[in-house]
């Protein structure tokens, strides 16, 4: 499963950087709170930074509603990370980490450079060994629900072909590629379909976890405080 699903549930609104009371004093402070479990401002405007660099955007051009999606996202990786049991988890190894910044590096080939990168990074407001921690702390958790979902996952012939002769097909002519066997792409095909039907799954586990949870956003964060049930 990749990092694209993560983006569907992602974003949210207030400055990037924590705000200060004082010269030289910086202040977090809570924007939510989740079965009890509270959400800083810190970790939301870390949220908002992690996914403008994913996405290749800077971090003027985004947009309200998708700082407000970035708390939502949060809250909802708070609702997956209590149906975790510790014992389940698999720390993503050094070599996954590094492929999945290497994803993220592609987006910026004039950063090629070690200290290209690390200036790049910074302008994000990470250091490189942030960006690990946050990239591994993906990993961990998409793995978990991939882990939890797929098995409720089936597959058959019928839906594959239909998407070969209604999705693929007509994409591959309109590109002017030749047509190619339906054996050949019946692997790739099946994966793409697992993973839509594990989107799906996912959408409907995270709306039956919120209506079962007590959730607030703080009047900071959405103007007025609010049961999000």
């Amino acid at each position: 499963m990749n990092c694209r699903f993560m983006t569907a549930i992602v974003f949210v609104g207030c400055c990037l950087a924590p705000p200060c009371a004082g010269a030289g004093t910086v202040v977090d402070r809570i924007v939510a709170t989740v079965n009890g479990q509270i959400i800083l401002q810190s970790d939301w405007d870390d949220a908002v930074r992690y996914q403008a660099l994913v996405d290749n955007r800077p971090l003027d051009a985004i947009t309200a509603e998708e700082r407000k999606a970035a708390l939502d996202h949060l809250i909802d990786q708070e609702l997956l990370k209590e149906q975790i049991n510790a014992a389940d988890l698999r720390h993503p190894t050094d070599e996954e980490i590094s492929r999945q910044i290497g994803e993220i590096r592609k987006q910026y080939p004039s950063a090629d450079g070690p200290e290209g990168w690390s200036r790049l990074l910074a302008g994000y407001g990470f250091s490189d060994a942030e960006l690990k921690q946050d990239v591994a702390s993906q990993i961990e958790l998409m793995r978990v629900v991939d882990e939890h979902l797929r098995p409720n996952v089936t597959i058959d012939s019928g839906s594959i072909a239909s998407y070969y002769n209604q999705e693929l097909l007509p994409q591959l002519r309109q590109s002017g590629a030749g047509d190619v066997p339906l054996a050949q792409v019946t692997p790739k095909i099946k994966e793409l379909l697992t993973q839509q039907k594990v989107n799906e799954l996912l959408v409907a586990w995270l709306h039956n976890l919120r209506s079962g949870s007590d959730i607030r956003k703080e009047a900071e964060a959405t103007g007025a405080g609010e049961d999000l049930r």
